[in-house]
């Protein structure tokens, strides 16, 4: 069986996402120009993220602090945020 392969905007090629990611704009973007290999590393860097500030996704700025980072992160829209590790539990919203 061949996964299909996309042209990935981080790493140059990789297999294709099965569905977006998100129902908005974001996950459509994501769905045609991330591959899986990428769309994984994401997850763990989100992960990372998320134990870091201590963000509750269920919580509006946090969804929205997350989605400035996919953002920046996979579609190269902005500068990513480094966690640092100084600052652990402290986000400026």
């Amino acid at each position: 069986m061949t996964t299909e392969t996309i042209e990935c905007r981080r790493c140059g090629e990789g297999p294709r996402l099965s569905r977006a990611p998100f129902r908005n704009e974001i996950g459509e973007r994501i769905l045609e120009s991330i591959c899986q290999n990428c769309w994984k590393d994401w997850l763990e860097h989100q992960t990372l993220l998320i134990n870091h500030y201590g963000l509750d996704p269920r919580d509006a700025k946090a969804r929205q602090f997350l989605y400035q980072q996919v953002q920046a992160v996979l579609l190269g829209d902005g500068d990513a945020e480094e966690v640092d590790t100084s600052k652990q539990g402290d986000i400026a919203w």
